[in-house]
């Protein structure tokens, strides 16, 4: 699909000073001539009248001729006759040519023939984009989201076609669809800052900035200049300037990096002459609270949590400080593996790990109370009726200092995440799978406090549905998936296990994730050894069921069938290798078997204190005279106390 690529996304803040298109900055904004504070592209209050140039719609070659790599793929164009597929090709390479009108030829036989080829909708809206015809290229988009609403990339050329008509409520709300359904797209996040700052939506600026920030978002640094100038709109001098501050940090190489230090050199010199107005007023005022701002670049730094202020800090802190706040909250990053994950003795704390190093990496947790799902099976058989006095717990080698809760888990909801592989790798078995899953679901999710979503993966994480307990939504997002593109295995288990860890809840609850894949990936932004952090910390417990037939020769430890049942082991869940498509459904009715057979014992440990070590813990189970098999975590990292003065 000719969805709007990631250089696309970032020419609309102007921001690039060459890019695949051969555009320059320059063409990109028109900005009126105006006596600016600041001063031409170096001014924050010039984002507010700049208007966008038509060149940014210009046509960029996908990966493709079906599906750029970072798009989901439509099931309705799975169908589409070899008469408008011809039709579509041609269009295609008269877009290439940079000849719109034949492309419009082409392309609008080929939805004649077809009136449901999504990507030929698409197609001859960015035709239209490159022809001038910017309504009926908005009409193409939005007729492309009308067949098929679980493709974001049709809500983001949606959006293109409203920024560019100055329909700015309009493309905020396509791009929130559209974020939705792929909340990891950083093109999508990046064009949403974009459009919420056209519609003077400050806080919605703020807000997703944020939000992209908790996440790897290498190439997204252009957002914290919208946030800058979205709190510089709301007269908020101090985060405008750690907005900015962020910016370099993250960019300091941008070919505009001189013009964000003119801005911030500018910002901090207006803060300076505040405070100078503000001080008379200060020291006739004992009670007044405005802090005395130095003479010179501004020292203050403000937090973005707090609002409090470190006047201590100094002006070559300032950058580094922003950056290990951000890196604090950002799932994946170095910063928070160093911080909060502590690995076991003699293992790497690079971003890859050999396999010996990955199978021991458990994070800290708090020690008030520990959290235990587990599974017991006798000679391979589920048992379902196991009670308190029928395990043992040992942590650190002691007994618990009390169980505080056991359940079984027919008494616990069930917030289960179906995670599918929509890769090209599993193209051949995917419309089998697809039946399996849905038939998986049905038969699982049966209690109304039970919830499901459905995540379809490739290059990226496809939410087609969330949380819901309706079946028939969760049967009919299934069927929207369609095979395309690379794999981002990692990324899409660790953005679930963070989607079921966020979701509050007012009891306790059964979370787990099962996970249809073969185990490879290529795509993802975090590694095998983050996936299961991600999962640790949220008590998440991960089913595998690999897809990959026949004997696994992979000797990779984190791909295939090893990468598999390392993610479940260490997460208290197991693995499941069918080995052939007509042995899929009976592993999806032993796992189901499985998890109706989980319990959750909540415990208070024998010691509470922060003392930062590893806790071992064995969870034993014995019924009638038998031991039984258990499957639950490890043990745990004790968070340590941080001392303030650090």
């Amino acid at each position: 699909m000719f969805g709007c690529p990631l250089w696309r996304a970032l020419l609309l803040a102007g921001l690039m000073g060459t890019v695949c298109a051969r555009v320059t900055t320059a063409q990109l904004f028109s900005v009126p001539a105006e006596n600016d504070k600041f001063g031409g592209f170096t001014s924050l209050s010039a984002l507010r009248t700049a208007k966008l140039d038509s060149v940014i719609f210009q046509f960029n070659t996908p990966d493709s001729t079906l599906a750029s790599p970072d798009n989901s793929v439509s099931t309705l164009d799975l169908h589409a006759p070899g008469k408008a597929r011809k039709e579509y090709e041609k269009g295609y390479q008269q877009l290439l040519r940079k000849n719109p009108q034949e492309a419009i030829d082409h392309l609008s036989r080929a939805v004649s023939t077809y009136p449901q080829f999504v990507q030929a909708h698409n197609a001859l809206g960015i035709a239209y984009l490159n022809f001038g015809k910017l309504q009926q290229a908005r009409d193409e988009f939005a007729l492309a989201v009308s067949l098929d609403e679980y493709q974001p990339t049709s809500y983001l050329d949606l959006a293109c076609a409203q920024l560019q008509l100055e329909q700015y409520s309009e493309a905020v709300q396509s791009l929130k669809k559209a974020s939705s359904i792929a909340p990891l797209y950083i093109q999508l996040q990046t064009a949403l800052t974009y459009a919420e700052f056209k519609n003077r939506d400050y806080s919605g600026v703020i807000a997703t900035t944020q939000l992209l920030h908790k996440h790897k978002h290498e190439g997204a640094a252009v957002v914290h200049l919208f946030a800058a100038a979205a709190w510089q709109a709301q007269h908020n001098l101090n985060e405008a300037q750690n907005e900015m501050e962020t910016l370099l940090s993250e960019d300091s190489k941008s070919p505009n990096a001189d013009q964000f230090r003119q801005v911030l050199l500018a910002m901090q010199g207006e803060r300076v002459s505040q405070a100078g107005l503000l001080r008379p007023q200060a020291e006739a005022d004992p009670s007044a609270s405005e802090p005395n701002v130095p003479a010179g670049p501004i020292a203050t730094m403000v937090s973005p949590q707090t609002g409090e202020t470190s006047p201590d800090a100094t002006e070559h802190s300032q950058p580094a400080l922003a950056k290990r706040e951000s890196d604090a909250t950002c799932i994946g990053c170095v910063a928070t593996v160093s911080a909060d994950h502590v690995p076991a003795a003699g293992a790497s704390s690079g971003p890859e790990h050999p396999y010996e190093d990955v199978v021991h990496q458990i994070i800290r947790i708090q020690v008030e109370e520990i959290a235990m799902l587990f599974t017991a099976t006798d000679h391979g058989k589920s048992v379902t009726n196991l009670g308190p006095s029928d395990i043992k717990i040992i942590d650190d080698n002691q007994p618990p200092a009390a169980i505080l809760g056991f359940y079984n888990m027919t008494q616990l909801p069930l917030r289960i995440g179906l995670l599918i592989d929509t890769s090209n790798s599993i193209t051949e078995r995917f419309s089998f799978e697809q039946g399996a899953a849905s038939k998986f679901l049905e038969t699982l999710v049966t209690d109304k406090n039970d919830l499901a979503f459905v995540l379809g993966f490739s290059w990226t994480p496809f939410l087609v549905q969330d949380f819901t307990p309706d079946q028939a939504l969760t049967t009919r997002a299934i069927s929207h998936l369609a095979p395309a593109g690379g794999t981002a295995l990692w990324t899409a288990v660790a953005f679930a296990a963070e989607k079921l860890t966020s979701r509050p809840e007012s009891q306790p609850v059964a979370r787990v994730l099962v996970v249809i894949t073969d185990g490879q990936d290529n795509a993802s932004r975090v590694s095998l050894q983050e996936a299961i952090w991600a999962a640790q910390r949220g008590q998440v417990a991960i089913y595998t069921v690999s897809t990959v037939e026949g004997v696994d020769e992979n000797s990779d430890p984190l791909l295939g069938n090893h990468a598999l049942k390392t993610l479940a082991e260490q997460t208290g869940g197991t693995i499941f290798k069918p080995g052939s498509l007509k042995n899929l459904n009976r592993s999806l009715e032993d796992l189901q078997q499985v998890l109706r057979s989980r319990y959750l014992v909540h415990y208070k440990p024998p010691s509470s204190k922060p003392d930062g070590r590893y806790h071992a813990v064995d969870l034993r189970a014995e019924k009638d005279g038998h031991k039984l098999k258990v499957f639950a975590r490890k043990g745990y990292y004790a968070s340590a106390l941080i001392d303030p003065g650090t």
